[in-house]
């Protein structure tokens, strides 16, 4: 009862990273937050499935290198759009502006 709890739990923390992800995508910052949101209990998710088969954890190491890449690449675009733009908003960004 309480492992399936547990996964009730982790599935409604994915839903609700993914509900804040679509909801709120004015700032680059929240989007990105609300990712690693995902990504942490999508994390916790696969080593408590990989736990519970008795399988080898070496590929939630892998999940979490590429999770770390995935931050450390929104953080710099991040970077480079605020010193570009002033700002994290994405009404000001176009891509058709030159």
């Amino acid at each position: 009862m309480v492992m399936s709890m547990s996964w009730v739990m982790l599935i409604l923390v994915f839903f609700v990273g993914v509900w804040v992800f679509c909801s709120k995508r004015k700032h680059l910052l929240s989007m990105l937050l609300s990712l690693e949101f995902i990504v942490l209990s999508l994390f916790v998710l696969l080593f408590m499935y990989l736990n519970f088969f008795d399988y080898e954890l070496y590929f939630t190491m892998i999940f979490l290198t590429f999770s770390v890449c995935e931050g450390a690449l929104g953080l710099s675009v991040l970077v480079s759009m605020i010193r570009t733009h002033g700002n994290d908003f994405f009404q000001t960004f176009s891509i058709l502006q030159c």
